[in-house]
């Protein structure tokens, strides 16, 4: 792990440290040994001290990477998850299991997907679930933008500002990026079902 934010510190006032950033970031999300988070603080951190590297371009490189990795998680999960759930014998306990993974996810997957983010470990269980249970793609994708992004400018910015804030207290600080992400998703929700609502109201006028 050293090793990685070394390479990262390396290179922060070449271009190739965004490549690297993004690299960490988009493993980390299927294999979490990866010091991705860290690796965003410590750029942050750099730039609010030595104006180097661009902050804009440490978000967009995380954000980025997370998405591209969590992607990689989703498609793992719907080749091998998806096929091993289809063989499983109806009413075993597995059986069982998957089926109530596949209600939630269908009922508050962008939820979940989007709290995940922030749970050590988390992400990697959530975005393979989602792929074994076959989670349609383009939700996925607007959901999984959503936490990518929120999650890029937490740790953007709280490295950025040197964690002032919540040097003290960094629960806090992860409270705020979880906050961040459900308001834009509770938000998002709301506006599919007021559509959903007034779809529902013309066609029965007609």
């Amino acid at each position: 792990m050293e090793a990685l934010l070394d390479l990262l510190r390396g290179t922060v006032t070449s271009p190739w440290v965004y490549l690297v950033i993004f690299g960490l970031t988009a493993v980390d999300a299927f294999f979490p040994a990866v010091p991705g988070e860290a690796a965003v603080i410590t750029a942050a951190v750099l730039s609010g001290s030595a104006g180097h590297p661009s902050l804009t371009l440490v978000i967009i490189s995380a954000a980025t990477g997370a998405l591209v990795g969590d992607h990689i998680s989703y498609a793992i999960g719907r080749g091998g998850g998806a096929h091993r759930l289809a063989q499983l014998p109806d009413g075993s306990r597995r059986q069982a299991s998957s089926n109530w993974a596949r209600r939630a996810v269908d009922r508050r997957g962008g939820i979940i997907l989007t709290t995940s983010r922030y749970v050590p470990g988390g992400r990697t269980a959530v975005t393979l679930t989602m792929g074994a249970v076959r989670y349609p793609r383009r939700s996925f994708l607007l959901y999984d933008s959503i936490a990518a992004v929120t999650w890029a400018l937490y740790c953007g910015l709280l490295g950025y500002f040197g964690g002032l804030a919540f040097e003290r207290d960094p629960v806090k600080g992860v409270l705020v990026g979880v906050g961040l992400s459900l308001v834009v998703t509770f938000g998002l929700e709301g506006f599919r079902w007021l559509r959903r609502r007034a779809h529902r109201r013309a066609a029965a006028r007609r």
